[in-house]
């Protein structure tokens, strides 16, 4: 999680929802569990999640399909609004390459959340994709979106 305000990011937290062992049923519904908790901790205002691209193993990219549905789920039923980026937009806004490795992601992430040291490949994803939303047209889009609302 990134505080956007002023133009200014700042570092709220991250960390890794861990589902566990057992059946689908039962991981996805730690998932929700867990993002259900982390919202009512934390309180954000909009969520910003990274398309799944689809890999050379299906079983993979089904069950990474079936957690982000869950993730989007728990945005959802909280009343967020949720934006969406590819893996492409989100390295090209955070890094300016988008065809960046993990390794650039996790140095951007440090330096422009000001961290003490690189975060987990996983945190540095998860906090790419904020900043991202925050940089980008998300942030701008979803405000115009909600002035057409109040009309």
């Amino acid at each position: 999680m990134v505080d956007f305000s002023n133009n200014k990011l700042v570092y709220v937290a991250s960390g890794c929802v861990k589902s566990g062992s057992g059946d689908l049923a039962a991981r996805l519904k730690a998932i929700l569990e867990g993002l259900k908790e982390i919202i009512a901790a934390h309180g954000p205002v909009e969520v910003a999640v990274e398309k799944v691209f689809v890999n050379a193993n299906p079983q993979s990219t089904l069950a990474l399909g079936q957690a982000r549905g869950t993730a989007i789920c728990a945005a959802v039923l909280a009343g967020l609004p949720v934006a969406e980026y590819t893996a492409l937009q989100v390295k090209q806004s955070v890094v300016g390459n988008g065809h960046a490795a993990k390794e650039q992601v996790q140095h951007m992430v440090r330096r422009l959340l000001a961290l003490p040291g690189d975060p987990a490949p996983d945190a540095a994803d998860a906090l790419a994709c904020a900043i991202c939303h925050a940089h980008g047209e998300g942030l701008r889009g979803l405000a115009r979106t909600k002035r057409r609302r109040r009309r």
